[in-house]
């Protein structure tokens, strides 16, 4: 089976932490994980991840969603976070806090889902700590076609209104996030022929502060949707426009495991090659990520639910 290594198996467990703590960003749409999301192949049961940083375990339902996550600093110090579904749709979500092996009930929260589809859907997301106090309030608003087009915040600040805007000229199509009436970022999605002729997909996400241009990132997607190169702006206020400061490519095996990454910023060129080892000989899920040149890794160990063996009737 082909495989289709992400350019950081990092970026998911970045990507969690942020839609598990709302209030680093500002009106993130509902994501509901899987186990794609962690570049796991198969009916995964859990996966311990293992890096100098910490580890972090995994825990997926039959369906390979995700049920649990937790991320342990050391022995005593550690995250959770549980997910709760119905009818495949998120409907709880809690974050409890342990330090020294004791929970911390003032930092713990809870986050309740409630979904109604008529006349159009909507998801209604609130968040109490485990002290019973009031965080925040999201309504998530659809459109007719079932496209997130507007998030009410509501908290003891106020109300705080984004719209999601959506427009298309000729093959490109562009999303507009504006928080009260100023805009937050945009997300410009378009194709462009590559080198072998064919079409590679562009996402070029540009983000504002206070309504100003900041930064951008320009990610390149080839046809079987890898990462193939990324690019770094800053916004030159004289020039006004983005400069690039930092470009990242990357390179695959032909079965799509990421084996390069080489990263220009100005005069300065930094390489690193990947190294994998797989729980079924040269195929399976990785186990072990090795970069080098310095030699610092990632090891997984991956439990599986058995799988009943279909039955074989005789006509």
């Amino acid at each position: 089976m082909g495989k289709n290594h992400n350019a950081s198996f990092l970026r998911s467990i970045l990507i969690l932490v942020i839609a598990c703590t709302p209030w680093l960003t500002q009106s993130q749409e509902i994501k509901i994980f899987t186990r794609v999301d962690f570049d796991l192949e198969g009916p995964v049961q859990s996966c311990l991840v293992t890096t100098k940083y910490g580890k972090e375990v995994y825990d997926f339902n039959k369906e390979g969603m995700l049920t649990k996550s937790v991320t342990r600093y050391n022995d005593t110090d550690y995250d959770v976070t549980y997910y709760k579904y119905r009818q495949e749709e998120l409907v709880e979500k809690r974050f409890e806090n342990y330090r020294n092996n004791i929970f911390d009930s003032g930092t713990s929260y809870a986050n309740f889902y409630t979904i109604d589809t008529i006349p159009v859907r909507k998801v209604t997301e609130k968040i109490i700590s485990y002290d019973k106090e009031f965080l925040d309030r999201y309504e998530y608003l659809y459109n007719a076609d079932g496209i997130l087009v507007k998030i009410i915040r509501t908290n003891n600040d106020g109300n705080d209104e984004t719209l999601i805007e959506y427009t298309n000229h000729k093959a490109e199509q562009t999303q507009t996030n504006s928080l009260n009436g100023t805009i937050l970022k945009s997300v410009r999605n378009s194709t462009k022929k590559a080198k072998d002729k064919t079409r590679h997909r562009v996402v070029l996400t540009k983000n504002f502060l206070e309504g100003e241009p900041d930064v951008a990132l320009e990610e390149i997607f080839d046809t079987e949707g890898k990462l193939v190169s990324e690019t770094k702006f800053n916004h030159d206020p004289v020039k006004k426009q983005f400069v690039p400061i930092e470009k990242i490519t990357h390179e695959y095996d032909k079965m799509g495991m990421l084996i390069k990454s080489t990263t220009k910023k100005g005069k300065s060129v930094d390489v690193k090659e990947y190294i994998y080892q797989f729980d079924n000989g040269e195929t399976g899920n990785w186990i072990k990520e090795i970069i080098t040149p310095e030699n610092t890794y990632t090891s997984r160990k991956i439990r599986y639910y058995e799988v009943e063996s279909a039955e074989i009737k005789e006509e």
